[in-house]
């Protein structure tokens, strides 16, 4: 009887041991925000913009699910089965899908959120370099997720590297990644994302100032208080930005529900996802406004594969802008993509500097 226990408690040891020697292997491995950077690649070869105070410019914002998340998906933490799609080819159309739906858009920039570098939810492909190589523009990308084997669900997600992604027309000053409060705990924060900021900086013809174009997606499965805290410190960068008298452009996924947004889709399951609310005082002052288009969602909830005549689908408008008093807003639309290969769909942003 003692060996027996003697065995058992040895055996539990050895579990505690790999269990504590795996933790502090993903501690050791996880993304890094002190060292983190952005990289950028500053090939001209097709960035003939120039851009000027006074100017109308264009820019694409659109989160493409890392092409793995089109209309034959779900997802296990929307309520769904999946951690990736059945085979790598659903990845390669998916892939392809987006690049022809950029191009066809044509414009100016281009902000990204969700790109991978080598996952195993994306079967290994190097989607930054099939699309940086496919549009041939100036770019700028960086992570904010990196582990090397994410433990869960069954089957576990594995490797992920994933982050932002910025293309322009016009050549790219600068690059940089600002880091966003991280609301999770050790251990879960080190399987986790590590929100941030993709800030390009574009510089203005005949001027100073310049034009700061901001990629953002900020939390998803927080309490709401993680949500906050970026969103606070979002929009204390851009003051300051502005305050420096350059132009603002900050653009991407919120997950968040822009003013009115709620009215147009309605929550119907309160019990599945839920994104947090949006309204004019996060904003940093006056004539400081958002841009953004109810007519059409820019979501759809992933608990199950798309079918658009399924009257209980969600969708959300959770995609958009926030445009400093200086930037006038023309148009915003969202491209009615059907989303066939993303989860999102794409929003198409219309200004002038001035």
């Amino acid at each position: 009887m003692k060996k027996a226990i003697r065995v058992i408690l040895i055996i539990l040891l050895v579990l505690v041991l790999l269990i504590a020697a795996f933790f502090a292997f993903l501690t050791a491995t996880q993304l890094n925000p002190d060292t983190e950077g952005a990289e950028l690649t500053a090939s001209t070869e097709n960035a003939d913009l120039t851009v000027a105070e006074g100017d109308t410019i264009s820019v694409l914002s659109w989160n493409v699910g890392y092409a793995a998340l089109g209309k034959e998906s779900d997802f296990f933490m929307d309520g769904g089965e999946q951690t990736r799609p059945e085979s790598s080819s659903v990845i390669d159309k998916n892939l392809e899908g987006i690049f022809n739906q950029i191009s066809a858009q044509d414009a100016d920039f281009t902000i990204l959120q969700e790109v991978d570098s080598g996952s195993t939810r994306s079967y290994g492909v190097m989607e930054t370099t099939f699309l940086a190589d496919s549009l041939n523009l100036p770019n700028a990308y960086t992570r904010n997720y990196k582990c090397p084997f994410v433990p869960f669900p069954w089957p576990p997600l594995g490797k992920v590297s994933s982050g932002l992604f910025t293309l322009s027309t016009a050549e790219i000053g600068s690059a940089e990644r600002v880091g966003l409060p991280i609301p999770f705990k050790w251990p879960i924060s080190t399987a986790n994302l590590k929100r941030c900021l993709l800030v390009t900086r574009i510089p203005l013809e005949n001027s100073d100032h310049e034009l700061v174009l901001v990629n953002l997606h900020l939390e998803a499965y927080d309490d709401g208080e993680g949500k906050a805290a970026q969103t606070k410190v979002l929009t204390e960068f851009l003051l300051k930005e502005y305050e420096a008298g350059n132009y603002v452009i900050a653009g991407g996924d919120f997950n968040q529900t822009f003013p009115g947004g709620l009215d147009s889709f309605p929550i119907k399951d309160a019990s599945l996802w839920t994104p947090g609310v949006l309204d004019a005082s996060v904003l940093p002052g006056d004539g400081w406004q958002f841009a953004y288009d109810t007519e059409t969602p820019t979501c759809r909830l992933l608990n199950q594969p798309y079918d658009p005549a399924d009257e209980a689908t969600q969708y959300y408008v959770i995609d958009g802008f926030i445009l400093s008093p200086n930037v006038t807003l023309n148009t915003v639309e969202t491209v009615d993509a059907g989303f066939e290969f993303a989860d999102h769909n794409p929003v198409l942003l219309n200004v002038a500097l001035g």
